[in-house]
This record gives C-alpha cells, sequence and structure tokens, in this order.
C-alpha cells in the first residue's frame, strides 16, 4: 500500500471512531484562544490527566506550548453552534461571542452550560508530525447537570438517544 492510500484509509477509518465534542480554551495577558478539538482522551487517575492534541498551525497551540493554563470544555448536543463557531467559522476573539464565557480563577476562559469543564497546566509534550501531544494534569473540574454529549462522527455531530 502507497503512503497516500494508508493516508487515505487513515482518514476514513478515523471518520468512523465517534468522538465527545470539546472546545479547548486559553488564554495570555493580550487575548483568549478556542478551538474545537475531538482528539481528547483520559490518560490516568494518578494523576488526573488528559491528552490533547493541537494542530501547530493554530494560535492555541502557542498558549499550550507556552505552559498556558487551559480548560477543555465537554460539549452538550445543543452547543453545535460552538462547536462550528470556534471549529473555524471564526477568529480570535469572535471565536468567544456564541455561547456564555466565564474566566476561571486559574486563568483559561470556561463555557458555562457545559458538559463538563478540566481545568489544566500542561505537564508533558510531544512533537509528531504536523499536531503537539499535550498531557494536561487536571487542577480543577465543573461539572454541569446536563448529560447530553455531542458527539462527532462521519463528519457529522450527532448525541446519543434517550
Amino acid at each position: 500500500m502507497t503512503l497516500d492510500e494508508v493516508e487515505e484509509l487513515t482518514r476514513l477509518a478515523m471518520r468512523r471512531l465517534a468522538s465527545s465534542v470539546t472546545v479547548v480554551s486559553s488564554r495570555d495577558d493580550e487575548a483568549r484562544f478556542a478551538m474545537t478539538a475531538t482528539s481528547v482522551t483520559s490518560v490516568s487517575l494518578e494523576p488526573p490527566s488528559l491528552l490533547v492534541c493541537v494542530n501547530k498551525i493554530t494560535q492555541l497551540y502557542a498558549m499550550l506550548l507556552a505552559k498556558q493554563p487551559f480548560a477543555v470544555n465537554i460539549l452538550g448536543r445543543e452547543q453545535q453552534e460552538i462547536a462550528n463557531v470556534c471549529a473555524g467559522d471564526k477568529q480570535g476573539e469572535a471565536r468567544f461571542s456564541v455561547g456564555v464565557w466565564d474566566t476561571h480563577p486559574d486563568g483559561p476562559p470556561i463555557l458555562l452550560g457545559a458538559q463538563a469543564n478540566l481545568i489544566c497546566d500542561t505537564d508533558a509534550f510531544l512533537d509528531y508530525g504536523s499536531h503537539g501531544i499535550f498531557i494536561g494534569r487536571i487542577i480543577d473540574i465543573m461539572i454541569g447537570d446536563d448529560l447530553h454529549p455531542l458527539i462527532y462522527v462521519d463528519g457529522e455531530y450527532t448525541g446519543i438517544s434517550d
């Protein structure tokens, strides 16, 4: 199999991997940054941690590389518009024009009404291909009341049926 064939089949296979939709957010002294991400997964409970993959071309990549605290905001079904806005419909501060955002005491922007908000400090980093793989040590968590996650599979948003 050629490299092009492997890349195309990988793309097709990964479209079948259903994932919760999150918005990863951070800030520096001058601006806030947010990016929709489905490459987020739990790493360990000891210490509590998660893994986030971030494309090197994003502004958020530089924030995480500089070890700015970040939040993983797990979206609910009704927050699809936020996912779209943070996936590229808008840029910079305009990404915070949809949804209700606040600032966590440790610094990162948090989405109010999310399924959960996990506040992290960057604990480890691996440079791999087009992405940076960040391990975030979870330092605080807020859990929402609703349990209706937004899911992304085969290029479409969906949810879990009641």
